[in-house]
This record gives structure tokens, C-alpha cells and sequence, in this order.
């Protein structure tokens, strides 16, 4: 779903096994970017929706050689109920999508 953060335009979906996919979700699913480990979810960040500029923060953010660094790209994880904010390349909790995330 579209929805605004920090007044921009951001895609978003809210992790969960059962609810509605959009289709960049279903496509990340089957192209492996995305994987369920029990009820969390495997988040390859840079192979969803990348653009230069996002996977270069995220680089820099993570660091070459720390933790969620594998072959190819920076992971991240999730919980059901979290939110994925594809457009920012991060996961954020129900909680705090709700205070600052708006509807477009």
C-alpha cells in the first residue's frame, strides 16, 4: 500500500502470512528475496525495488563486514505484524508505523 512518511510517497506492507500481497511482494517472494523462518521473515533489502542510492546507504549503514551482511546484499528481519517500508529499504514496528506513517 502507498502510503506518506516524512511527506514522501513510500511503499509499505505489513508482514504477514495471511493478509493481502501486493504484487512487488509476491514477486520478491519468488525470486527468493523474501523467505519465512518459522513466523519471521527473511528480508533481502537491496534485491526489492533497489535503487543505487538506497542500497549505498544501507552499505554504509551496515557496514562491508558486520552482521546481516551476506553475499549480494544486506538482510534484515521481521516479525508478522511489522512493517515493511520498501521504498526506505527497512523494517519498522506496527507501533511505530502507526505514529509516523500517514495516509496518502
Amino acid at each position: 500500500m502507498e502510503v506518506k512518511y516524512k511527506n514522501k510517497s513510500v511503499e509499505v506492507w505489513e508482514i504477514s502470512k495471511t493478509n493481502e500481497q501486493p504484487d512487488w511482494v509476491k514477486q520478491a517472494f519468488k525470486e527468493n528475496y523474501l523467505s519465512w523462518y518459522d513466523d519471521r521473515l527473511k528480508i533481502l533489502l537491496t534485491g526489492i525495488n533497489p535503487t543505487a542510492k538506497r542500497n549505498i546507504k544501507l552499505g554504509i549503514m551496515n557496514g562491508i563486514l558486520s552482521v546481516g551482511q551476506g553475499f549480494g546484499g544486506t538482510y534484515a528481519m521481521g516479525d508478522i505484524g511489522d512493517v515493511l517500508d520498501i521504498t526506505n529499504g527497512t523494517v519498522v514496528s506496527n507501533k511505530y508505523f502507526k505514529k509516523h506513517y500517514s495516509s496518502k
